[in-house]
C-alpha cells in the first residue's frame, strides 16, 4: 500500500495532515473523560452535560460541508487555521462555564467546529487535490490513523492531567496542543493553494443537488448515520459504563486508549483494502462485525478485560470507515467538490452521533444503565450492513451546468 506514498514530498503532505487529524480527532475524542468531573464541579448533571456533547457531536458534522464548501471554493489553508484557533478558543473558555448554555457555546459549538473544521472533510479534500489518483487510498488511510493514534494518546494523557492538575488544567493544555498544530497547515495548503477548475465543469450546488438524488450516495449517507451512533455513544458514555460495572476510572481511559491503538492498524487496512476489494465491501464486514461485537459484549462477564477485548476488536473498525467512505464518493462524484459531498456524508454520520450521545444519558437516568442502547447498536448495525450491498462503484453521469 505504501509504495504508492513513493516520494519524501508525498509522505511530508500526508503526515502533516495526519498530524492535524490527530490533534482535532484526539481532542475531540477524549471529551468523556470531562464528564464525571464536569458533574462534580457544576453539579449540573449527566443529562445536561450529555446534552452539551451532543450538541457538540451534530455540530461537528454539520460545520463539514460548509468547511468543505468554503475550501473546495477559496482553498484549504486559511479554513484549516480557523479550525484550530476556534478548538483552543472553546477549550480555553470551558473551565469558565457554570451552567448547560455555557457548556453548549464552549464544548458543543466552539470545540466541535473548530475540531470538525480541522478534520475530515478538509484534509481529504485538501490532499486529494495535492496527490495522484494512485496516492489517494494509502493516504486517506493514513491521515485517517493520525486521528486514532491522537485518541491512543490523548486519552490516558488527558486522565493523568485531569489527575494531577484537575479538569481544569487538562482542557487548557488542549487549547495549547491546537495553537501548536498551526504551522502544519503550511505544509497541507501551502498559501495560495486553491482547487482547479475545469472549463465546462458543473458548478458546486448543481453537483450536490445531483448527489442529493442518488440512490448509492443516499446508502452511504445511511450506514454512516449508524457509525456515528455508534462513536458517539461509546465516546461519550464508556466512561460511565464503567463506573455501572464497578471497575475503575482507568479503565475508560485505556478502553478509549486502546480503540485509539487498534484503529491505527485498522484505517491502515482500511487503505489497503480498498485497492484490492470494493469499497462497499469492506464497510458491509465492518458494520456487521460490529453487531457480533456488542452482542459478543453483553454477554460476556463485565471485567477490565473484557473492555479491553472488546475496545481491540471495535476498534479496528472505529473510523476504518473513513477511508471506504470517502472513496466512494470520489469514485461516484470525482475529487473537485469532494471536501463539500464528503462533508453532508459526514453530517450523515453526526447526526446519529447527536442521537447516540444524547440517548445514552436519557437511557441512564431513565433506566439506570445502557442496555437498550446496546440493542440499538446492533440493530442498527446490521441494518447499516445490509445498506451497503446495493451501492454501486461507478462514476455517475456528471450533471451538466447550469
Amino acid at each position: 500500500m505504501f509504495r504508492t506514498l513513493n516520494t519524501p514530498h508525498l509522505w511530508f503532505i500526508t503526515l502533516a495532515a495526519a498530524g492535524i487529524m490527530m490533534v482535532t480527532m484526539g481532542a475531540r475524542q477524549s471529551l468523556g473523560l470531562f464528564v464525571s468531573p464536569l458533574n462534580t464541579t457544576t453539579g449540573l448533571g449527566v443529562a445536561a452535560i450529555s446534552f452539551a456533547l451532543a450538541v457538540g457531536q451534530f455540530t461537528w458534522g454539520a460545520i463539514q460541508p460548509v468547511a468543505g464548501a468554503f475550501a473546495d471554493r477559496y482553498g484549504p489553508g486559511k479554513v484549516l487555521v480557523c479550525g484550530l484557533l476556534i478548538l483552543a478558543a472553546g477549550s480555553a473558555l470551558t473551565p469558565f462555564m457554570d451552567n448547560t448554555f455555557g457548556l453548549v457555546v464552549s464544548l458543543g459549538l466552539l470545540s466541535a467546529m473548530g475540531s470538525g473544521i480541522g478534520s475530515f472533510s478538509v484534509l481529504m479534500g485538501a490532499t486529494a487535490q495535492r496527490l495522484p489518483v494512485e496516492s489517494r487510498a494509502a493516504a486517506s488511510g493514513v491521515i485517517n490513523a493520525g486521528g486514532s493514534f491522537g485518541q491512543f494518546i490523548f486519552a490516558p494523557i488527558l486522565q493523568k492531567l485531569i489527575q494531577a492538575f484537575g479538569w481544569m488544567g487538562a482542557m487548557w493544555s488542549l487549547a495549547a496542543v491546537a495553537l501548536a498544530a498551526l504551522p502544519l497547515v503550511k505544509v497541507v495548503a501551502p498559501k495560495g493553494t486553491r482547487p482547479a477548475s475545469v472549463p465546462g465543469e458543473a458548478g458546486l450546488w448543481t453537483t450536490v443537488c445531483g448527489a442529493m438524488g442518488d440512490r448509492s450516495y443516499l446508502l452511504l449517507h445511511a450506514g454512516f448515520f449508524t457509525c456515528g451512533f455508534h462513536i458517539a455513544f461509546l465516546v461519550t458514555h464508556m466512561p460511565g459504563e464503567v463506573d455501572l460495572c464497578g471497575l475503575p476510572p482507568a479503565v475508560a481511559s485505556w478502553t478509549l486508549a486502546i480503540i485509539g491503538l487498534t484503529n491505527i492498524a485498522g484505517s491502515l487496512y482500511a487503505g489497503h483494502a480498498i485497492t484490492h476489494h470494493r469499497s462497499k465491501m469492506v464497510l458491509f464486514w465492518m458494520y456487521a462485525s460490529r453487531a457480533l461485537l456488542v452482542i459478543a459484549y453483553l454477554a460476556a462477564p463485565k471485567t477490565e478485560w473484557t473492555f479491553y477485548l472488546f475496545a481491540a476488536g471495535l476498534g479496528f473498525t472505529w473510523l476504518a470507515t473513513v477511508p471506504p467512505t470517502a472513496s466512494l464518493v470520489g469514485k461516484l462524484f470525482g475529487v473537485r467538490y469532494l471536501g463539500t459531498l464528503f462533508g453532508l456524508t459526514l453530517l450523515s454520520h453526526q447526526i446519529g452521533g447527536f442521537l447516540g450521545a444524547w440517548l445514552g444519558g436519557l437511557a441512564l437516568v431513565e433506566f439506570g444503565d445502557y442496555s437498550w442502547m446496546w440493542y440499538a447498536d446492533i440493530a442498527l448495525a446490521a441494518l447499516a450492513a445490509i445498506a451497503n450491498l446495493p451501492i454501486r462503484e461507478t462514476p455517475v453521469a456528471k450533471p451538466q451546468p447550469a
